[in-house]
């Protein structure tokens, strides 16, 4: 486990400029030299304006293929969809011209069509070359919820699997998740943090203690040849 190294940032303008701009060259690197290159990020409100200074970026969009680590199983014209989010915060002016992979299909639950897209997502390739995560107060990071029923799916280090179904505790809707091994195995993995309070919830997590208590503790101990990048704005 390597310690995670943490950027601070005055203000979340700051933050969301500064994040964009490291990711933004992540993404050149990659088409100048593997000719594309893979992102996938996270919902939630938190994002937003990192969202749309990266989506200003000049970079040969067309060859940058785009999903989400996580999503609830609900269709885009519903509010609480991240690809409808995304579409009107990332996938707009020049990075429109990306490729983007959803995770809904029409259906009543995921698992009708869990192989589908486990299959869409192997295709995607070789490895990402940026995750951008967020977390919840409560240490859950994509949609790895502490205790959920799938959580062990989702954390399994040996799986095949790209994706997992999880049934939140609480929550209107299940959700499909990456798994561990795709999202720890980026080129860039950040997380996206902002305020007293998620700072705080990262540095209990960093404790140490059960990773299903606060799962991303499997984010913070996973062996990777760059370390976990944190960046923060109060």
């Amino acid at each position: 486990m390597s310690e995670p190294v943490i950027h601070r940032y005055e203000t979340r303008e700051a933050l969301a400029e500064g994040l964009a701009a490291g990711v933004a060259a992540v993404l050149a690197g990659a088409v100048a030299t593997e000719g594309e290159a893979r992102l996938a990020v996270s919902g939630g409100s938190t994002p937003k304006r990192f969202f749309e200074r990266l989506a200003a970026a000049k970079i040969d969009w067309r060859n940058v293929t785009i999903t989400l680590v996580d999503e609830r199983w609900v269709p885009e014209d519903n509010e609480r969809s991240n690809a409808a989010m995304l579409r009107r915060h990332l996938l707009a002016g020049p990075a429109a011209a990306a490729r983007f992979v959803p995770f809904y299909e029409p259906s009543t639950m995921p698992e009708e069509v869990f192989d589908t897209l486990n299959d869409r997502f192997h295709p995607i390739g070789r490895r990402f070359d940026a995750v951008i995560l967020g977390m919840g107060g409560d240490g859950h990071t994509a949609s790895w919820f502490p205790h959920a029923p799938g959580l062990a799916e989702c954390l399994d280090p040996a799986t095949h699997d790209t994706i997992a179904i999880v049934h939140p505790l609480g929550m209107d809707e299940p959700r499909v998740t990456l798994t561990l091994p795709p999202v720890v195995d980026a080129r860039f993995l950040a997380l996206h943090i902002e305020g007293e309070e998620k700072l705080a919830t990262l540095e209990a997590a960093k404790t140490g203690g059960p990773v299903a208590d606060m799962p991303v503790r499997a984010v913070l101990g996973a062996a990777r040849t760059e370390p976990l990048a944190v960046f923060w704005a109060p």
